[in-house]
């Protein structure tokens, strides 16, 4: 059994479309608990250690919003992700109060879910880096000092760095040669990844490639519709 997977806690009293959730994020290369009441989900939860919660609002003995409250008592961090049949606005910002990081609605596409699971473990990822662990790096013949915000080649003055520019060079320099999704680096900069702040990273992308011109084997990479990759060639 591969023990990299991430682990999915399901909390679900309709036993079908639990079990066939269950098998659909298996298929998809996650470890998944299925819980089918809150009281389950809990004891499952103190139990075990889950990359991400998936509860359904609506079930007996303890719903969704109060067993997302006991789960937040213990563990501040864990993403919460609700599922309900009832498109109210009360109950999203419910759920939002009680510390959901997102909502999908009863019947929902599949594909929707498994993206929303990933660029909510990708941000958690993310926010888990401590900014302060490493913050000096050698690109090439760039030298980048993150917690300066200076970017240094040689024979030439050191370019200062906006708080933006930096914040989005240090995210590519933790995957160089990576990709780095879109939504990770909106999610993590701008705290929201819709059109304009979509707009904007292109931006910033553009002025980083043009300051990193002086190097060739240095260069940023659009992915399309994925995201970008640093790649650094020795």
């Amino acid at each position: 059994m591969n023990t990299n997977l991430k682990k999915i806690l399901i909390v679900e009293d309709d036993v079908n479309f639990g079990s066939i959730l269950k098998d659909y994020l298996i298929l998809n290369d996650y470890d998944v608990s299925l819980a089918k009441n809150g009281i389950e989900g809990l004891q499952k939860f103190n139990k075990y250690t889950f990359d991400l919660c998936i509860l359904d609002v609506m079930m007996p003995y303890k719903d969704g919003f109060t067993l997302a409250k006991e789960i937040r008592e213990k563990n501040e961090e864990v993403p919460l992700v609700f599922l309900t049949a009832k498109n109210l606005k009360d109950d999203v910002l419910r759920g939002f109060r009680a510390g959901a990081d997102d909502y999908l609605f009863k019947p929902f596409d599949s594909e929707v879910l498994l993206a929303k699971i990933k660029a909510i473990i990708n941000r958690k990822n993310i926010n888990n880096i401590a900014e302060v662990d490493i913050f000096e790096f050698t690109l090439g013949k760039f030298s980048y000092n993150s917690k300066l915000r200076l970017l240094n080649i040689a024979s030439q003055e050191p370019l200062k760095l906006s708080p933006k520019e930096n914040q989005l060079l240090k995210l590519l320099v933790i995957y160089v040669n990576d990709l780095l999704p879109r939504e990770v680096a909106l999610n993590k900069i701008w705290r929201d990844d819709n059109y304009f702040t979509s707009r904007s990273m292109d931006v910033y992308i553009a002025k980083l490639r043009k300051y990193l011109k002086a190097d060739d084997n240095v260069q940023i990479i659009n992915i399309h519709g994925e995201g970008f990759r640093l790649v650094v060639n020795s």
